[in-house]
């Protein structure tokens, strides 16, 4: 398992929202997981919060659960005392949801590492579904997916130490996911393209 935060810009092919950054600049974290169907292994997402309501409704389409959170951390910049990319740097990173305070954690840069992790290294597979409109009418979409990047570009990932706390919310389940000793921590500055994916199984029930 592992829990992600992300500081995005994203835009449409024509680059246009990155002229007016409210349209293109949001948060994240999200908790992803190992799985598999058939004989591969994916990716899955169980939990993601997101601070914009655009990143919401395009999650729908993509197959994330995203729901609106409060999302932090710390940017790293090449002058003055914010920390930079280097060894000993030190980032926090903050996560809550409906006014309560869902997980933090303290990064601290090691050295650089051929890799960004595992856990991450896989294409998703997700669940799309929307219940009928009529009582008792099942499910109008029910799909499983495989989604990824169409392409990808990466800076040097680091490999650290990370210190995670997760908290207890009544609303919430991420909690119980009990993380007792993180492995490791990485950061990683990355560009992808999305376009679509691939469905991998259809069982809608309410589709006329």
């Amino acid at each position: 398992m592992a829990l992600i935060w992300a500081d995005w810009q994203s835009c449409a092919a024509s680059g246009r929202e990155l002229l007016d950054p409210v349209l293109a600049q949001y948060k994240e974290a999200f908790a992803v997981v190992r799985c598999k169907y058939g004989e591969r292994t994916y990716t899955r997402c169980v939990y993601i919060w997101v601070d914009k309501d655009f990143a919401i409704a395009r999650g729908l389409h993509q197959s994330y659960p995203k729901k609106l959170g409060s999302i932090h951390q710390t940017r790293p910049h090449p002058y003055g005392p914010a920390p930079r990319i280097e060894a000993g740097a030190r980032f926090g990173a903050t996560l809550a949801a409906a006014d309560r305070c869902l997980a933090q954690a303290v990064v601290t840069l090691r050295e650089p590492s051929p890799t960004n992790g595992f856990v991450n290294g896989h294409p998703m597979a997700h669940y799309r579904w929307l219940p009928s409109i009529e009582k008792g009418g099942g499910l109008a979409l029910d799909e499983l997916v495989e989604s990824g990047a169409a392409s990808f570009e990466g800076g040097q990932p680091w490999v650290g130490e990370a210190e995670l706390e997760l908290f207890d919310a009544p609303t919430e389940e991420l909690a119980r996911l009990e993380i007792h000793e993180p492995i490791a921590a990485y950061y990683q500055q990355v560009g992808v393209v999305w376009d679509g994916g691939r469905l991998l199984a259809s069982h809608a029930s309410g589709a006329q």
